[in-house]
C-alpha cells in the first residue's frame, strides 16, 4: 500500500484499528476521536466546504501553510465525526499532492465496514473524496 509507506499519520491510524479483531472497540475508537476533534471556526461552515453524500451535517476545509495542508471540520453526528476526525489526524500536514495520491484501500484496511451501516461508510469515502478535491485546488 502506498500510505504505508509516506503517510505516517494515516499509517499509525489504520494500523491500531486493524489491530482490534472487536468491531465494537473500533467504533469507540471513532467516537473518542470524533469527541477530541477541535471545535472549528464558523467562517468554515459554508456550503463550498460541505460534503456532499453525508446524511449528517460535514464540512471540511483545509488551509495551506508552508506548502502542507492543515484541516479543520465539523459534523453534527458523534460517528461522522469520528471519521472526520480519522481523516483529518491523517492527512494533516501532508502536501496536496500527496492527499490527492492517497489509495482509497485504507478505508478497506481499517476492518471500519463490519461497524459502520453501508450510508456511513459511504459518508467516510465522500469526506476522503472531497478532502482531495479540495487538495487538488491548491495545485
Amino acid at each position: 500500500m502506498e500510505y504505508k509507506e509516506n503517510y505516517t499519520n494515516l499509517s499509525k491510524l489504520v494500523e491500531k484499528l486493524k489491530k482490534s479483531e472487536d468491531p465494537k472497540r473500533k467504533y469507540e475508537y471513532i467516537l473518542w476521536l470524533g469527541k477530541k476533534l477541535k471545535e472549528p471556526d464558523s467562517k468554515i461552515l459554508v456550503e463550498e466546504n460541505k460534503v456532499k453524500g453525508c446524511v449528517s451535517e460535514v464540512f471540511v476545509k483545509a488551509e495551506i501553510k508552508g506548502g502542507k495542508l492543515f484541516w479543520e471540520g465539523y459534523s453534527d453526528a458523534l460517528i461522522t465525526k469520528g471519521l472526520l476526525a480519522f481523516l483529518i489526524s491523517g492527512l494533516n500536514e501532508l502536501t496536496p499532492k500527496e492527499v490527492i495520491k492517497i489509495n482509497k484501500q485504507f478505508i478497506e484496511d481499517t476492518g471500519l465496514k463490519a461497524s459502520l451501516t453501508p450510508s456511513r461508510s459511504n459518508g467516510f469515502l465522500n469526506i476522503l473524496l472531497k478532502m482531495q478535491s479540495q487538495a487538488n485546488d491548491f495545485l
